[in-house]
């Protein structure tokens, strides 16, 4: 399934995007580096610029690909500052071509934002605040929901067969799994109070645009879940060793959503969950002719010992990061 995104070439599917967009297109398609999907800039004979990606087989299905896409446009009639993709000729927003699903947007560029001030952080947690009061309004039918219990457990299945160079080294992961959802599962809220999110709110998916103020991109990871995994991810370090920072970022936040400071005890939860999805992501993509290159010693003895280490080191900061806020 990996090599399909080998026969993707723009000679054959220029044409077909031309007849989904039902307007001409000049004969280049500039590829941007992406590892997941495949995506390519392109323009129109009358000089807009386009992007369309082309979503990786098998990662998501097509409805959860459109939870995404009415995301955008609902955030879109709402004001808030995202690319919708673009509707199609037969009125979807979601095309297919030769057994992969594409959408097209429009280009945005803009400015890398540093996030090192409260000014800007505070910005931010605005503009969070009104992302997550659309978000609120229902849930992502077909995305993922973040619940450190059915993750972990996902996490281990997938990597059960073929990722360990032994059996001693698997149940060492379990082990430590179950370490991690044993302090994680009892701090997390109900699901019921999820909403839904961006999912990877990094600060190189926002951008500023001098004339717009800031604008989000790349909604791939959307799903439901707690408010703070769109918040920890832009600030300089472990919300307690950064309370100014983190003090700044709430307060925008908090004149569009709800929120108290104690929500920051689940950073490093989470942290640690998305260091293990990123193990599990990183063995679906195994059979990728361009996997060696990127992960050379994967699998290994090596690569797991530097692995557990890693996760050790996150269980006493779970720890102490939910016992400093909770005792605020």
């Amino acid at each position: 399934m990996d090599f399909v995104f080998e026969h993707l070439t723009p000679e054959r599917f220029l044409p077909a995007l031309e007849e989904a967009l039902s307007c001409e297109l000049k004969g280049y398609a500039a590829a941007f580096h992406s590892y997941i999907n495949r995506v390519y800039e392109l323009q129109t004979t009358g000089g807009e610029p386009l992007v369309v990606k082309f979503y990786r087989p098998g990662r998501w299905p097509a409805d959860a690909l459109l939870d995404e896409h009415d995301y955008l446009w609902e955030c879109e009639d709402s004001g808030i500052p995202v690319v919708p993709p673009y509707e199609l000729a037969d009125g979807s927003t979601l095309g297919k071509f030769d057994g992969i699903y594409f959408a097209v947007f429009p280009k945005k560029r803009g400015r890398d934002v540093a996030f090192d001030t409260a000014a800007e952080l505070e910005q931010a947690g605005r503009l969070i605040g009104r992302l997550h009061a659309v978000g609120a309004r229902r849930k992502a039918e077909f995305r993922l929901t973040l619940e450190p219990e059915p993750m972990i457990g996902s996490v281990i299945e997938r990597l059960a067969d073929s990722a360990f160079p032994g059996r001693r080294q698997f149940e060492e992961f379990v082990d430590l799994c179950n370490e991690v959802a044993d302090i994680a599962c009892p701090e997390f809220p109900d699901s019921s109070a999820f909403l839904r999110l961006h999912g990877d709110l990094h600060r190189a998916n926002i951008l500023n645009r001098p004339d717009d103020g800031l604008i989000l991109i790349d909604f791939d990871d959307m799903l439901n879940g707690p408010a703070i995994q769109d918040l920890w991810l832009l600030l300089p370090d472990i919300p307690s060793h950064c309370p100014e920072e983190a003090e700044a970022i709430a307060r925008g936040y908090s004149l569009f959503m709800d929120f108290s400071e104690s929500d920051f005890a689940l950073t490093e939860c989470l942290r640690t969950l998305r260091m293990l999805y990123f193990l599990s992501w990183v063995a679906m993509q195994r059979n990728d002719p361009h996997f060696s290159a990127s992960f050379p010693d994967w699998g290994s003895d090596a690569y797991w010992r530097g692995e557990f280490t890693d996760l050790r080191r996150q269980i006493p900061r779970m720890q102490e990061e939910i016992r400093f806020w909770r005792k605020r």
